[in-house]
């Protein structure tokens, strides 16, 4: 896989779980507020070289038993060509393992569930799951886009595993209406939302992207 950052513990990223964190490049979102421009944007992920499989393989075969899981993020993960090896391997070192994603390839995470490859699922839900309100997101969603991530949201909640939607809140873009909708809309599923808090320095994707918003 393409890995453009890797975390060696983190006691954050999946509650109650000792789990490592390997962020993969590339992502076929462009939301704004992106915090991780240099796994999204060609010519940022370009820049800077992958890490090295083999130094990360033999960090997580030297901490079996000691660490619980690895989350896997991004970036969007499931845009990598190889992911179902890189989890099939993870499951042979009896790691637990949770997935980041936006929930635009239901068929891929599916599959992922039925293989028993995952364990947990967080799914970023941008806005409400519909054309008009993704549009404020990110520019290059599409109407099979919306749909499929309805898919993957009807899909896990009945999956049987663990799993978590989660909405970033910007003020400007996510009225308090709508985030009441939200929250009705997930009342009875695992929900967060997280404020938006500038990175900084480090800056966000539309410091180098610009998105018209709708």
């Amino acid at each position: 896989m393409r890995i453009g950052g890797f975390v060696k513990q983190s006691l954050i990223d999946w509650e109650g779980v000792l789990a490592a964190v390997i962020f993969t490049k590339w992502c076929n979102f462009r939301c704004g507020y992106c915090h991780n421009p240099s796994l999204v944007l060609p010519i940022l992920l370009n820049r800077r070289a992958d890490l090295d499989e083999k130094t990360i393989w033999e960090y997580l075969v030297q901490r079996r038993g000691w660490l619980e899981g690895v989350v896997i993020s991004g970036g969007e993960p499931t845009m990598q060509p190889d992911l179902k090896d890189f989890l099939q391997r993870l499951k042979s070192l009896s790691y637990r393992v949770k997935l980041d994603t936006n929930g635009t390839r239901p068929d891929l995470l599916e599959e992922l569930i039925v293989r028993g490859l995952i364990d947990a699922v967080a799914m970023d839900v941008k806005h409400l799951p519909s054309l008009k309100y993704y549009a404020r997101i990110t520019p290059n969603i599409t109407p099979e886009g919306i749909h499929r991530i309805r898919r993957s949201i009807s899909l896990l909640r009945s999956s049987g595993i663990e799993y978590q939607f989660r909405t970033t809140i910007l003020p400007d873009i996510h009225t308090p209406e709508e985030q009441r909708r939200l929250a009705h809309l997930f009342a009875h599923d695992p929900y967060e939302v997280h404020p938006f808090r500038h990175p900084g320095e480090e800056g966000i994707l539309s410091d180098y992207y610009p998105v018209r918003q709708a």
